[in-house]
């Protein structure tokens, strides 16, 4: 196992409560095995790290209703914020770093060709889904019980079957410099 692998381990053990017996950490555990097994360069052992890694993922995936496919791209950080629904995310999508879902989320096709990528600091909230070949810009929230099915662009967030989307309010807007100047 490569520096990178335990890592990225340790660091979903520490994001996910540090307990070895957290749904979220077992599913992602499991995950970055297979992601692993894949990667390996000698076919005997990416075949035999496979069917471990296959025997392993049916009991998982059973128990913790959480599937993620080893072919899914998955940026740094990635939280499962609640593992007691479920969790669903089709193998070719792209998801970037420090993504927050929360349980009762599909994340994948919407019946036709295409999956969504996902952007940084993105934030899905319970029973909500993403759907087909979008695009979620980064710093996007997605609101409880919501069905996305359009590109969304970057500072949103997302409300409501079918969705809504909104500009994101700063917490400190930026002030006109000319009015500021007077203001003294």
């Amino acid at each position: 196992m490569s520096v990178k692998f335990l890592n990225l381990v340790r660091g979903d053990y520490e994001r996910h409560g540090r307990s070895a017996l957290n749904a979220a950490f077992v599913s992602l555990l499991v995950y970055r095995f297979g992601r692993w097994a894949i990667e390996l360069p000698n076919p005997i052992a990416r075949r035999f790290a496979q069917k471990i890694y296959g025997a392993i993922n049916i009991v998982v995936a059973n128990v913790t209703k959480i599937w993620i496919p080893p072919q899914v791209t998955i940026g740094d950080d990635f939280h499962i914020i609640h593992a007691e629904g479920s969790l669903s995310i089709h193998p070719e999508v792209v998801i970037g770093k420090r993504l927050g879902v929360m349980h009762n989320v599909t994340i994948g096709t919407n019946m036709g060709p295409g999956t969504p990528v996902i952007g940084d600091d993105v934030f899905i909230g319970v029973n909500s889904t993403v759907l087909g070949g979008i695009k979620i810009g980064d710093r996007v929230r997605i609101a409880a019980n919501t069905a996305v099915t359009t590109n969304v662009p970057s500072d949103s967030i997302v409300v409501g079957s079918p969705a809504k989307i909104y500009p994101r309010l700063t917490p400190f807007p930026k002030k006109d410099r000319a009015q500021s100047a007077g203001q003294g």
